[in-house]
C-alpha cells in the first residue's frame, strides 16, 4: 500500500506539471529552455544529496544510464513539448498516454516477470478507455496533425524505452544514484537542443528571460516542475517501478490526464463534462482491477 500511495503522489506531481509548463510558456520561456533548466537545477540538487559515487561499475551500466537519461529526459520532453506546439493538446495527451499499453506489451515480451494475468490486462484496458474519455472531455472530434501526432507517439515510445531499459539496473544501484546519473545525461544531451529551432524569426533558446524569475508565479511553477515533478517524481518513480514492477506501476500513468484536468479546473477555470466524470470512474475501477494480483497457487 505504501508504494501505491507513492505512485499516486508521483502521478499527481506529473499531472500538475502540464499546467506549470503552460504558465512558463505564457511568460516567455521556450519549451527547450524549460526542460533544460529543469534538468540542470534537478541535477545540482541531486548532486548535493548524493555525491559519494560518480561512476557505474561497468561501461555497460553507464551506457544504460545514458540511454535512460537520453530517452526518459531529453527526447521525451523534446517530443512532448514540440508536439504541443504543433498538434492540439487533446491529440498529444491521447497518443502519449498509450505508454502503459506499450509497456505492458513490450514488458511482457521481454521480461517473464512482467507478464500480467488476464484480469490485470482487462483492468489496464478499462483504465485506457477511461483515460480516453477524460482526455476527450466530451469533445469527440480530433483534428489530425501528422507531424504533431507522430511526435506524440515518439514521446510514448521514449518513455517505454526508458521504463524497460532502467529495469536492468534496479538492485545494482540506489534509486538516488540512478536518478542523479539520469539527469546528468539529461543535461548533457539537452544542451544540443538549445541550438535547434533557431530559424529566421524564431526566438533564440540561449536568450533565456532571466528577468521573468522576478515574478512569484514564475518561481512557484518552476519550483513545482523542478522539485516535485523532476526531483521527487523521478526519484520516487524509479523506486516504485522496482517495488511494484514496471508494467503495474506504469498503469498509474493513465491517471495523469485526470490529475491534469482537475488542476486545470482549479487553476485555469476549465470545465469537466459528464463524459470526463465517467472516464474518471473507469480509470479508478480499471486501476483497482489491474493492481489486484491473482490469489491462485501459481502465484
Amino acid at each position: 500500500m505504501f508504494w501505491h500511495v507513492l505512485a499516486i503522489a508521483t502521478i499527481t506531481f506529473w499531472g500538475t506539471s502540464f499546467v506549470s509548463t503552460k504558465v512558463l510558456l505564457h511568460h516567455g520561456f521556450s519549451a527547450v529552455q524549460i526542460f533544460t533548466l529543469r534538468f540542470v537545477v534537478t541535477y545540482l540538487l541531486l548532486l548535493i544529496l548524493s555525491h559519494e559515487r560518480y561512476r557505474c561499475e561497468s561501461k555497460r551500466d553507464e551506457l544504460v544510464l545514458f540511454l535512460s537519461g537520453f530517452t526518459g529526459c531529453t527526447l521525451y520532453y523534446w517530443a512532448e513539448n514540440s508536439a504541443l506546439t504543433i498538434a492540439p493538446s487533446s491529440n498529444v495527451s491521447l497518443i502519449a498516454c498509450v505508454t502503459p499499453l506499450l509497456i505492458m506489451i513490450f514488458g511482457g515480451l521481454l521480461y517473464k516477470s512482467e507478464r500480467l494475468a488476464k484480469k490485470q490486462v482487462l483492468g489496464c484496458l478499462v483504465t485506457f478507455v477511461g483515460m480516453v474519455l477524460v482526455v476527450l472531455n466530451g469533445k469527440f472530434v480530433l483534428k489530425l496533425s501528422p507531424l504533431g501526432d507522430f511526435l506524440a507517439f515518439c514521446c510514448a515510445m521514449m518513455w517505454t524505452a526508458y521504463s524497460l531499459v532502467i529495469k536492468q539496473l534496479r538492485g545494482s544501484y540506489t534509486s538516488l544514484f540512478i536518478t542523479r546519473k539520469m539527469f546528468f545525461y539529461g543535461v548533457i544531451t539537452s544542451i544540443p537542443a538549445m541550438f535547434i529551432n533557431m530559424g529566421e524569426g524564431a526566438p533564440r533558446n540561449f536568450d533565456i528571460p532571466w528577468q521573468n524569475f522576478a515574478e512569484p508565479v514564475v518561481i512557484f511553477n518552476f519550483l513545482c516542475l523542478t522539485v516535485f515533478s523532476s526531483l521527487f517524481g523521478y526519484l520516487i518513480w524509479n523506486k516504485v517501478m522496482k517495488q511494484l514492477g514496471t508494467v503495474l506501476a506504469s498503469n498509474y500513468l493513465y491517471a495523469v490526464p485526470l490529475v491534469t484536468i482537475i488542476t486545470a479546473v482549479i487553476a485555469l477555470g476549465e470545465r469537466i463534462t459528464p463524459v470526463a466524470l465517467v472516464g474518471a470512474g473507469a480509470i479508478i475501477a480499471g486501476m483497482v482491477m489491474a493492481e489486484r494480483k491473482n490469489k491462485s497457487p501459481k502465484n
